[in-house]
């Protein structure tokens, strides 16, 4: 009876045991502080993340609001028109517009090939003690000031293009006929814009691509050799392709930095507000003109036009980004 007795004592403890959950250990202050720091990390993380979409929207919507009164009295003709009258209150942004346009194409033009090509000489064949001299020297072009480069094409470049190049374009090579290389040579030209810009573009275009061109597999290159093609098929054919999304992406960053471009194209470009099929002769661009006026600008509706030249750049500005990504993503998706 009492082994009997004790047995169902016993079975009773461990039922009353099992029940029963054990009371979680105490959390120190350690533990605490390591959440309370993830909690304020990731909050900080998060506030930083919509901090830069944030001011991009409040920048979008201020430099709006303020090109409204202009929108409005113009309308679409503000975008049309070639008048710019401060007198008399008539503004249109088309020659700026297309002179924006006009030496960005030009720049590209010239700078992508230079681009590429110091790009891939630098990946493939430069050897190892050259690579990082020349390398460097094309990223210094980023680092001098836009005013050193407008001074530089002032008192060379200028000068080059007006006693040289020009005459051998609309002379020598009988180009003249055509309305692109048309007129007296004046210097201070589109021509002489774009190939600043060129040069101003060319590093950012450059780096970018050599970059995505050390980054193709060597075993791309390799099984194109183990195929019997040569060292320039091999390029041409294996390693271009394969980095042909981040080329466009380089050559898009590049045209940014040419849309945006004001002080060295203000000194070159000749501003005026006229739209010429001529690249000999003088134009204008959407940040060379608010460059120029913003100063002596003394009517509100003067203001406001200048300002809505600003708002048309940031909207060409966003939209080339936005194309670049595209792009990007359906050339990476294709390949």
């Amino acid at each position: 009876m009492i082994d009997v007795a004790t047995e169902r004592d016993a079975a009773r403890g461990t039922s009353d045991r099992a029940g029963t959950s054990p009371s979680p250990p105490a959390r120190g202050w350690t533990e605490i502080g390591s959440e309370i720091g993830d909690r304020i990390y990731s909050w900080a993380v998060t506030g930083f993340a919509l901090l830069v979409p944030t001011l991009l929207l409040v920048i979008f919507v201020a430099v709006a609001l303020a090109a409204w009164p202009a929108l409005r009295t113009f309308g679409f003709s503000f975008l049309t028109s070639s008048d710019w009258d401060p007198v008399a209150g008539q503004f249109g942004a088309a020659p700026a517009i297309y002179g924006t346009i006009v030496s960005s194409i030009i720049a590209l033009v010239v700078a992508t090939p230079l681009a590429l090509g110091v790009a891939v000489f630098l990946s493939e064949f430069a050897p190892g003690w050259l690579r990082q001299p020349v390398a460097f020297a094309v990223d210094l072009l980023a680092a001098v000031p836009s005013v050193i480069y407008g001074l530089w094409g002032i008192f060379v470049l200028v000068p080059i293009l007006r006693e040289h190049v020009m005459p051998f374009l609309a002379e020598t090579l009988h180009l003249g006929m055509l309305p692109l290389f048309s007129g007296p040579a004046y210097g201070p030209s589109m021509l002489a814009a774009g190939l600043i810009l060129a040069i101003m573009c060319l590093p950012y275009i450059s780096a970018v691509t050599r970059e995505v061109l050390l980054a193709v597999p060597r075993s791309q290159r390799e099984a194109a050799l183990a195929l019997g093609a040569t060292r320039w098929e091999v390029i041409r054919d294996a390693v271009i392709p394969y980095a042909r999304s981040g080329i466009i992406g380089g050559v898009m960053l590049g045209l940014g930095r040419a849309l945006g471009e004001t002080m060295a194209v203000t000194m070159l470009i000749g501003n005026r507000h006229e739209i010429s099929a001529s690249l000999f002769a003088p134009g204008y661009t959407m940040a060379s003109l608010i460059a120029n006026e913003f100063s002596e600008a003394t009517s509100d509706l003067h203001l406001s036009a200048l300002m809505a030249v600003g708002f048309v750049l940031l909207l060409v500005t966003v939209l080339v980004n936005a194309l670049a990504r595209w792009l990007v993503w359906q050339t990476a998706r294709e390949r």
